[in-house]
């Protein structure tokens, strides 16, 4: 099985995120992408959008509910909102949805910052391993792979997709 284009997921989840918010009647949501794959996908769908708002970041090392057992990445960067968070209409964007505890400790983040009005959720690709109920509202596209597969985005530009081995890079 091939990976899909991301450039082409990306325009069909902003033709899918404009009939979302159009049915929510949300006219002015504010994005944010989730360092780091999220930012590149938010920053893409932005782009695809024609929309030039400032894009808010989020690294949710500090709020992993497996923080105590890995450790802090040594890439942590601090958060950035460049907008309010209270009674907003917020789009959080990540790049791959797996278990969903990125999702659940940005969230825990978010609303350590205020109550948003509304979160929807998009994901450019969802691997259909939840093990916490979240389901983005717009995906790029749902696979299903080995237990020892991943799926690494690389970017900034171009965005592309690798799978990854898990079972090999352990064999080294």
């Amino acid at each position: 099985m091939s990976l899909p284009n991301p450039a082409e997921l990306i325009r069909q989840m902003a033709v899918d995120l404009r009939a979302h918010l159009a049915r929510r009647n949300i006219s002015e949501p504010r994005f944010i992408g989730i360092r780091t794959g999220g930012i590149w996908v938010a920053q893409a769908l932005l782009e695809e959008l024609g929309n030039d708002q400032p894009l808010g970041t989020l690294d949710v090392s500090f709020y992993r509910d497996d923080f105590s057992q890995n450790g802090l990445h040594p890439q942590v960067r601090p958060s950035d909102l460049p907008f309010e968070i209270e009674g907003q209409h917020l789009v959080l964007v990540d790049d791959v949805l797996m278990s969903g505890r990125t999702i659940r400790a940005a969230l825990n983040e978010l609303f350590d910052y205020g109550r948003p009005a509304s979160v929807t959720l998009v994901c450019l690709l969802d691997l259909d391993a939840g093990e916490l109920p979240i389901r983005p509202n717009v995906v790029g596209a749902t696979l299903s792979l080995a237990p020892h597969e991943r799926v690494k985005l690389t970017g900034p530009a171009p965005l592309a997709l690798e799978r990854q081995d898990l079972a090999s890079a352990s064999a080294l």
